[in-house]
């Protein structure tokens, strides 16, 4: 890769591909894939994870637990897994998700894997970092608060009654699914 800011010498300068250092933000199917992309080109990675999922395994472990929701930062740590037989392996440990009639239905095993890790450890990086070992990530996850984040949206036509009301709906899952229209974001 070609960086034509290099020194005042005129020529460009050439950066070997490890030297690079990228950091991406976000969550999601969205911040894996390109997580996944990015870790083919052995550039040292920095994830930075959203915290505000309030929806499935991971609401019901925030919920629960009172901790970060690790939906999306188990999805940062599986895509950062290698593609040889120790990474795919736990790439796929780490996203299966339990079928049973039981209170574990629907649980991702990295869910609690990492949620019992920061229970040990009593620290998110911390536990993410073992996480990271264990899978042998190309990678650093790191949660983009220390405490779980709400999403909040001002939503017009919520009410049938009321259509041009602008009401405050609270919550990632419950911001997504709105009938009304989203007027504004924020945490």
């Amino acid at each position: 890769m070609t960086d034509r800011t290099g020194p005042d010498t005129g020529s460009p300068r050439v950066h070997e591909p490890s030297s690079l250092k990228v950091v991406a933000l976000g969550g999601g199917h969205g911040l894996a894939a390109s997580l996944a992309a990015l870790r083919r080109l052995h550039v040292s990675l920095t994830a930075i994870v959203t915290v505000a999922d309030n929806g499935g395994s991971s609401g019901r472990l925030r919920d629960e637990f009172g901790v970060l929701p690790p939906g999306d930062l188990r999805q940062a740590l599986a895509a950062l897994c290698r593609d040889d037989e120790w990474g795919r392996t736990w790439a796929e440990v780490l996203q299966h998700r339990f079928t049973t009639t039981g209170p574990l239905h629907d649980h991702a095993v990295g869910n609690l894997l990492i949620v019992a890790l920061w229970e040990l450890l009593d620290g998110h990086v911390e536990g993410l970092e073992w996480v990271a070992r264990l899978l042998g990530a190309e990678g650093r996850v790191l949660p983009m608060a220390a405490v779980p984040l709400d999403i909040e949206a001002d939503v017009v036509g919520v009410e049938a009654e009321a259509p041009g009301k602008v009401t405050t709906v609270t919550g990632q899952v419950q911001v997504a699914t709105t009938t009304g229209l989203v007027q504004s974001v924020r945490l």
